[in-house]
């Protein structure tokens, strides 16, 4: 095995570094507008919305046309291919809208999970042939950073050797090929909540599987500074007969992080993996209070939690519109604070702050 290789060119380094350290600049986060078609329908139907194009860009308007004062706590918003290529009513692309804002704009690249043969139920994702000419197009038409979900799945066998490794190599290649065009990866290992594992078991899991994506990323040497990780935080299962606390969550999840999750890496962007608007808000502020080191910028890149009391309040509605875009400014402000370990719990009230928002066995 040879260890002659080279990283990017200075200059190519230099700019994945200034956008990774602009999207996890303190007190900011994502916004996760990247919900394929299928998803938004399903959002859309708990709102008695229909789901056509015209609602979909009605919808994605709301959120990028909120007032400026959004900008305060989100830097950058992850788009789906068709949102991409959007536009207001005035005719003004969505882009171009973000960029006004200097909220950054990035894309969802993967195409979906499909099966593992001989796996207990596992996966892995799909997207890679055509991954470089996309990826190429949408740099030229605006977007600084990509996402590429991988899903692994907690059960008495599971997560296998086979899904892990499988996974962790699929994201390195896809952060490899984003960095070839200049576009920042953030690398989105999800291991899901469904099960009823305790939260030591979700720890070691969530280790494991870190692991092997950053010694992937080494393999197929990838610039770590302009990368970001999008991973689930460590929790108890869905259904474990005992929850773990918000302080549970914090140690499990900042442990899993400093054994794994090399110094280098710019930041980390959470999903909200099903949790509530709240629960999300709390646990991202415990861990970032939790007196454990933590050498990276620790956020969130929500899409549910961000979004759950804006649809409830919009409704479908023209006249709702500036209401359900306070919720979206009420509920990225609670997480800004929460990035920085200054939320108070229970202190933002939304339409939708408590609902549960989990989804058995989620893919878009």
């Amino acid at each position: 095995m040879t260890t002659y290789f080279n990283y990017p060119p200075p200059e190519i380094q230099a700019e994945l570094k200034q956008i990774a350290e602009a999207i996890v600049a303190p007190g900011k986060g994502i916004l996760a507008a990247d919900e394929s078609t299928a998803t938004c329908g399903k959002r859309f139907s708990g709102i008695g919305v229909e789901n056509t194009e015209e609602n979909r860009r009605l919808y994605r308007q709301l959120l990028f046309t909120a007032d400026d004062a959004v900008t305060q706590n989100i830097s950058g918003v992850i788009l789906y291919h068709e949102t991409l290529y959007q536009k207001t009513d005035d005719g003004t692309p969505f882009v171009e809208v973000l960029k006004k804002k200097n909220i950054i704009p990035g894309i969802k690249v993967d195409k979906g999970v499909v099966p593992l043969l001989g796996s207990e139920d596992e996966c892995t994702t799909q997207g890679l042939d055509d991954l470089q000419q996309r990826c190429a197009q949408y740099k030229k038409d605006g977007c600084q950073f990509a996402k590429w979900r991988c899903v692994l799945k907690i059960s008495k066998n599971t997560p296998s050797y086979q899904a892990i490794l499988e996974n962790a190599n699929v994201l390195a290649r896809y952060a490899s090929i984003c960095q070839s065009e200049r576009i920042v990866p953030i690398v989105e290992p999800e291991v899901l909540p469904d099960g009823d594992h305790d939260v030591d078991r979700a720890q070691k899991v969530t280790e494991t599987v870190l692991a092997a994506v950053y010694k992937a990323l080494n393999d197929h040497h990838v610039y770590l500074e302009g990368t970001l990780l999008k991973p689930n935080m460590v929790t108890s299962g869905q259904s474990c007969p005992k929850k773990s606390t918000f302080l549970d969550n914090a140690r499990a999840t900042v442990l899993a992080l400093s054994r794994t999750v090399p110094p280098a890496v710019t930041g980390v962007t959470f999903l909200s993996g099903g949790q509530s608007e709240e629960e999300a808000t709390v646990n991202l502020n415990a861990i970032n209070t939790i007196p454990l080191r933590k050498p990276w910028a620790l956020t969130f890149s929500y899409g549910r939690a961000l979004q759950a009391s804006v649809l409830k309040a919009w409704g479908g509605k023209k006249e709702n519109v500036p209401a359900a875009q306070q919720e979206l400014i009420k509920r990225a402000k609670a997480n800004g604070d929460a990035a920085q370990g200054k939320y108070a719990a229970g202190s933002c009230a939304g339409a939708a702050a408590g609902e549960g928002l989990f989804i058995k066995n989620h893919a878009y």
